[in-house]
């Protein structure tokens, strides 16, 4: 993945989120997605997410439960067939999530990772 590709796929993922767009969102998942956060635990009762059906639950509670839900760009690396996406979450969470993209192009991947501060209450 170049750095354009990178740049346009955080782009169009963190568009979607901002504008509270289940289906835009899940575009960019696929069927098979494996999604690991210890952010899901507040939500799901669990940090691992497996298929698309259980990941739409967890994105459609997230959203309700965050209503003013908005991501702001940190950073953005890519890779050979991954992307890794810095971003400001809710709570005022560091997030960083790894994402690995199948053959299609589509992500079935991806490791949540969340830096607290003083100002933030812990995620699980």
């Amino acid at each position: 993945m170049t750095k354009i590709e990178a740049e346009d796929f955080s782009s169009k993922w963190m568009g979607a989120w901002n504008s509270h767009d289940l289906e835009a969102i899940l575009d960019h998942y696929a069927e098979d997605i494996e999604f690991s956060s210890p952010f899901a635990t507040r939500i799901m009762g669990t940090a691992l997410i497996s298929g698309i059906e259980a990941l739409e639950e967890y994105f459609s509670r997230a959203l309700e439960r965050f209503p003013d839900l908005h991501f702001s760009h940190m950073n953005v690396f890519s890779g050979a067939q991954s992307v890794v996406l810095c971003y400001r979450s809710v709570d005022g969470l560091d997030a960083v999530e790894t994402m690995v993209f199948n053959d299609c192009g589509l992500v079935h991947r991806v490791w949540a990772h969340y830096r607290e501060t003083p100002d933030n209450a812990p995620i699980g």
